[in-house]
């Protein structure tokens, strides 16, 4: 066959075929009267070294795969020499990552310092990775204060409202079912590489909702164990958002998500806007047989609010 066809059926160019030929990797019958005769072979060579150099391999470095079919094998891969020329391209491939890796963090360092050049918060010190490092508390976070805001909601019934779970299912507040639920609510889950809103640590009540959402992980079995039948965190964040945290942080239990703050309207539970998010501020409502049975405000500190919750739920066992 001609250069076209070969070219047409391995899915190439001619331009790459010549190429393959000049380093030997290709090597046509000539006939009488010049012209290059490929054979079935040569279209197998040339869908080979395509396969492999879209695998990131190069085109020199398929010649051990090539030279494996040569000798009769019927994989390309079946030699040990092929074998050698996948490691060389993993090891390749590990320096890329590691490089992109660090250019990666240098990139993440310069925008940390440019987003709190001018914020009351300091920057990450020369050399230190940015914080994002969300379970650890400053020792200096500001107290919350009793405002009142959560006096109402003692005896409220559940209001008829379903919201989506970071499983996809639909969960209605006003059916939790029997037993008590502990529903805990909470502004904003910080992510890695990602800036908290301006001034957050001086927010009081605002830090802390991934230490809390850990407390509320690691005492899980303990508070069902207590008389929880079953643990929800709820806030305005998206479904796909709270989804990266619940896998991140490895959570046993769901998160609703609220992002139009409609239990905020139903139950008028109190909420703070800061740098053009309304979110809602840290509660937590004890609820059963659809009514809230207790409330938890304000919440302070919250890495330890899981002991706080657990601590009432056994002092509360045989409450009727």
């Amino acid at each position: 066959m001609r250069i076209g066809e070969l070219a047409r059926r391995a899915g190439v160019t001619t331009k790459a075929v010549r190429y393959y030929e000049s380093l030997g990797l290709l090597a046509p019958v000539r006939l009488t009267n010049r012209y290059r005769d490929y054979d079935e072979h040569d279209v197998r060579l040339t869908q080979e070294i395509r396969a492999l150099c879209r695998l990131g391999i190069p085109v020199e470095g398929t010649r051990p795969f090539l030279e494996c079919l040569a000798v009769g094998h019927r994989h390309a891969d079946d030699c040990p020499a092929a074998l050698a020329g996948y490691r060389d391209a993993i090891d390749e491939l590990t320096q890329r990552i590691e490089g992109l890796t660090a250019r990666r963090a240098v990139l993440a360092a310069h925008l940390h310092e440019a987003a709190h050049r001018n914020s009351r918060l300091s920057p990450a010190a020369e050399g230190e990775e940015p914080m994002t490092d969300y379970t650890s508390l400053p020792a200096d976070l500001p107290v919350p204060e009793d405002d009142g805001a959560a006096a109402h909601l003692r005896g409220a019934r559940m209001p008829h409202l379903e919201l989506r779970a970071t499983d996809g299912a639909t969960v209605g507040l006003d059916a939790l079912g029997a037993g008590r639920t502990v529903l805990y609510v909470y502004p904003l889950t910080g992510r890695p590489g990602t800036d908290l809103p301006e001034g957050w640590d001086s927010i009081p009540g605002a830090r802390g909702c991934t230490s809390e959402t850990c407390g509320f992980r690691d005492h899980h079995q303990d508070l069902l164990a207590a008389g929880a039948a079953q643990v929800y965190g709820l806030s305005s964040q998206g479904s796909d958002y709270q989804r990266e945290v619940t896998e991140r942080l490895r959570l046993p239990f769901q998160m609703l998500s609220d992002p139009a703050r409609s239990l905020a309207q139903a139950l008028d539970l109190p909420t703070f806007t800061t740098s053009g998010l309304a979110l809602y501020k840290r509660l937590t409502l004890i609820i059963k047989d659809n009514m809230i049975e207790h409330v938890f405000y304000p919440v302070f500190p919250p890495d330890e609010h899981a002991d706080q919750v657990l601590a009432w739920l056994g002092d509360n066992t045989h409450r009727p």
